[in-house]
């Protein structure tokens, strides 16, 4: 496996290109605001595109899904709590920057679905919180786990927006995230990757009075 990030966009939104070499085939993770940037990083991977994942539907992970698609003719991916997000400009954002935007997914993926991309096995974990149908990608045998805005070194994503919850989202990381191998790599939406075990360690959402009912 090999994985490419490019952080795109005004709110520096990280996309990723995960690359299987032996197949020469690869996918596109949260294509945000920069298709021109996206398509460059994957055409200079010589490796043919196959698909489009999305771990939620804010306008920054979403804005060069279309000329993507339009690009490559490749499927979109996402969680079927997420639809109604995806869909409305004003619930994902856009509308309030300038360029609205609307997608919908040709694939949706239910809580524990697992699915074959580029050969990779991929398990959808649905991690609801930043929004009510955020997703997130787990490769086992990579160990890795992209984590869109649910989790990120340190941190987590923002819970005021539309259908954000904080306690969902603690939920989430208690219930789905913390259970994953502790050596296991996290790729998020926004910042630098980070361990699991790190973050077991030192995030302060992944720990102590958060987790009180």
């Amino acid at each position: 496996m090999r994985i490419i990030k490019k952080t795109v966009g005004e709110v520096e939104t990280n996309c990723y290109i995960v690359v299987n070499e032996a197949l020469n085939e690869c996918f596109i993770i949260d294509p945000g605001d920069d298709e021109e940037v996206i398509i460059a990083a994957v055409e200079e991977t010589k490796a043919v595109p196959v698909a489009i994942l999305l771990t939620h539907g804010h306008f920054d992970h979403i804005y060069a899904v279309e000329p993507l698609v339009k690009k490559f003719g490749i499927p979109v991916y996402a969680s079927e709590n997420e639809a109604a997000l995806l869909m409305e400009p004003e619930m994902n954002c856009s509308a309030y920057y300038g360029r609205e935007v609307s997608v919908v997914p040709e694939n949706y993926i239910e809580d524990g679905d697992t699915f074959c991309v580029a050969g990779f096995k991929i398990k959808g974990i649905h991690t609801p919180g930043h929004t009510k149908g955020s997703m997130c990608f787990y490769i086992g045998d990579e160990g890795v786990l992209f984590s869109g805005d649910t989790l990120f070194k340190g941190s987590v994503g923002r819970t005021d927006l539309p259908t954000g919850n904080t306690h969902l989202l603690i939920e989430s990381l208690r219930d789905k995230i913390i259970v994953l191998p502790p050596e296991t790599t996290i790729y998020p939406g926004h910042g630098p990757e980070t361990k699991l075990d790190y973050e077991k360690r030192n995030n302060s959402y992944m720990y102590g009075d958060n987790w009180k009912e």
